[in-house]
């Protein structure tokens, strides 16, 4: 039995991952030390499952469906950056979901219902954020170089697309970090504000 590094999320669009790249560039002039999120691997988590069984992801897929079936597909608009502790102290950067960030909630909520009924997943001590990463510093002497630069973004626009999907993704670690694949696909339900 093969054990796979799994995740939930939805996937960005091409506008939000063209102006998030941009972000990045501008923020790497800086010189802070900063581990970048891929371009091909930009995304926003819904559930981290962490190691699973291969044999778990069909059950996985199905707690997935039903939760896509029970949301309307909707509008995702990233804008602001933000940062995991704080902006003076920051460890993690990330971009935040203004439009859609309600939907997202009520998606993790039923997905992790869903999932410890399986005894699939554990709960998180900290409640569900909606945001994207986009990179993490290398140490706190970086953090604290760039906080303040940080306060110039706070008005940042990263775009909008529609969400449809829900998608199960796979993490693999290759030789230049962390490779996604995307195992399984849940379309949400139609919506007529789209």
């Amino acid at each position: 039995m093969a054990r796979i590094r799994a995740f939930i999320g939805v996937d960005i669009g091409d506008t939000i991952r063209h102006n998030a790249i941009a972000l990045q560039e501008r923020l790497a002039r800086t010189g802070a030390g900063v581990k970048w999120v891929e371009p091909e691997n930009l995304h926003i988590t819904l559930l981290f499952l962490g190691e699973v069984d291969d044999r778990d992801i069909v059950p996985i897929s199905r707690s997935i469906e039903a939760a896509a079936r029970t949301e309307p597909a909707f509008a995702l608009r990233v804008s602001g950056i933000g940062a995991f502790p704080t902006l003076r102290r920051p460890k993690v950067l990330w971009g935040g979901v203004s439009d859609g960030a309600d939907a997202l909630r009520r998606l993790y909520a039923d997905l992790e219902a869903k999932l410890l009924d399986l005894g699939l997943y554990r709960k998180e001590e900290r409640g569900y954020t909606a945001h994207l990463t986009l990179g993490r510093l290398k140490s706190e002497r970086d953090g604290l170089d760039l906080a303040p630069e940080l306060t110039q973004y706070l008005s940042w626009e990263g775009g909008r697309t529609d969400v449809n999907q829900l998608l199960l993704y796979s993490s693999e670690q290759g030789r230049h970090g962390f490779e996604y694949a995307v195992l399984a696909r849940s379309n949400l339900q139609p919506s007529t504000d789209l």
